[in-house]
């Protein structure tokens, strides 16, 4: 078991991840978490408002980097590279932190739902694709 939250690869996917202070540490969620939680925080502090112009295409806009990055690594590991996979995560990052911001004063905006589709839409097939693809080598 992984001794960290952010540290959530097997050994062989190691080459997803940086190694701080002996620990291995995803490259997406360096940039994700960071990211979603100085966007909230600040939304927060200013006391933003709960819609912005073209709120739902940046949710979505800004999440299928990452989204897209994933499903190509599930079935071409050695593809991408870590400074990719954290700025992917950083975009991710900004649009969960909007959404959750929102989600936070008024729950379930329109667009946590779509956000919260797509992601099942693509990562479920995916998942079962790549076992199956493993299952075959």
């Amino acid at each position: 078991m992984p001794p960290f939250w952010l540290s959530h690869h097997h050994q062989e996917e190691w080459g997803r991840t940086y190694r701080v202070a002996g620990v291995r540490l995803c490259a997406r969620c360096i940039g994700t978490y960071p990211a979603m939680f100085v966007a909230i925080a600040l939304q927060l502090a200013r006391n933003a408002p709960l819609a912005w112009a073209y709120d739902g295409a940046w949710s979505v806009l800004l999440l299928l980097p990452a989204l897209a990055d994933w499903a190509r690594g599930r079935f071409r590991p050695a593809s991408g590279s870590n400074a990719l996979r954290t700025a992917t995560g950083v975009l991710l990052g900004l649009a969960l932190g909007r959404t959750l911001y929102v989600h936070l004063r008024h729950p379930f905006p329109a667009w946590l739902l779509v956000q919260a589709a797509l992601v099942t839409a693509v990562a479920a097939p995916v998942i079962l694709a790549s076992y199956r693809r493993r299952g075959r080598t």
